[in-house]
């Protein structure tokens, strides 16, 4: 490796780990339980799972950062009372729960633009099964799939329920986590 790939790759390397502290940090303030410690390689995504209703994040095996705010969506839109028994079985949850990869991935669009991250954090190459540029263009453009199931789990506006002067409408939230 050259001296410049391997200035480049420290550089990523910094890059990287600024960018998940600054998702932790988010996570942490609005009530995420967050628990750093090893997260056995095979998991669903690389790095993070959800364990005990919180997020279990491997640093060393975390691949790209955006997933916390995903798997982060997951937890935030279920209500209180159901999200202490996640875990990374999430097709169990029931349909009341608001828990789908729909709103989860409304939620995580919120929040990356609540942090004035890029879109690519979150709608990164490695993800969304090949979908990330399409979803990426799709929220981008004001289209946001998933955010009717956040308004009515109480979590932000539709544009039709915003009153003149008031509130703004989603991706604004009016809380980041179901009671």
């Amino acid at each position: 490796m050259s001296r410049e790939e391997s200035s480049n790759a420290a550089a990523a390397a910094a890059d990287h780990g600024a960018l998940t502290d600054r998702i932790l940090a988010f996570l942490r303030s609005i009530g995420v339980a967050v628990c750093e410690a090893e997260v056995p390689e095979g998991s669903f995504l690389p790095g993070v799972r959800i364990e005990r209703g919180g997020l279990r994040v491997d640093r060393a095996r975390l691949r790209w950062p955006g997933d916390l705010l995903h798997e982060a969506g997951h937890l935030a839109v279920v209500p209180t009372a159901l999200r202490s028994t996640l875990d990374d079985a999430l097709q169990d949850l029931p349909e009341v729960a608001h828990g789908g990869e729909i709103e989860a991935t409304a939620w995580a669009w919120a929040a990356t633009r609540h942090l004035g991250l890029d879109s690519a954090v979150l709608f990164h190459d490695g993800g969304y099964h090949g979908r990330s540029v399409g979803l990426r263009t799709t929220f981008e453009l004001g289209v946001y799939l998933g955010a009717s199931g956040l308004a009515a789990a109480g979590l932000t506006l539709l544009p039709a329920q915003v009153l003149p002067g008031g509130t703004p409408a989603y991706p604004h939230m009016l809380a980041w986590l179901r009671g």
